[in-house]
């Protein structure tokens, strides 16, 4: 039986805190060809994800949130957004699941926030992830900026830490 309680969740929290990518991912799947990946992802606020799709090999992607508040994000082909929703246990947001083909990132809305995410597998980094021509890259200056964007555009802030 795996267990998912509050101490594994401050553990992955607390190293996503002092992470250089603010991130931290801890894997449930044993191996990277699992055809069900599966794992929590602590986020703190302004990590960069870049927006990207899973395609070719078409892969589904769950995210249920644990604590805190993460924005999921869809868009269209230009970058536009077309969907949103602020996972957020204590207002019944719950979780949320990207279909195949579709681009997305996730925004960390408060420090301290952890996702539990399943995705068909299998993992390579090769071909997991297509990354959006038109969002800045991971280790862009303007990654910051970007994000601040897509928050004014949805009328959001990041709870202040």
């Amino acid at each position: 039986m795996i267990k998912i309680d509050n101490q594994l969740i401050d553990l992955v929290s607390s190293q996503a805190q002092v992470s250089k990518r603010q991130r931290k991912n801890y894997n449930f799947h044993k191996f990277a060809e699992d055809p069900l990946q599966r794992l929590i992802n602590a986020i703190e606020p302004y990590s960069y994800i870049q927006p990207h799709k899973h395609e070719n090999p078409d892969k589904r992607e769950v995210f249920f949130i644990l604590r805190g508040k993460i924005l999921v994000i869809q868009f269209d082909d230009n970058g536009e957004i077309t969907d949103h929703i602020v996972l957020d246990a204590s207002k019944g947001n719950i979780a949320t699941e990207i279909p195949e083909r579709t681009w997305h990132t996730v925004i960390s809305l408060e420090k301290g926030s952890v996702s539990y995410e399943c995705k068909d597998g299998p993992y390579d980094p090769c071909n997991d992830k297509n990354f959006a021509q038109w969002a800045p890259k991971e280790d862009d200056n303007n990654s910051k900026s970007y994000i601040d964007t897509i928050l004014q555009k949805l009328n959001l802030k990041i709870s202040s830490f």
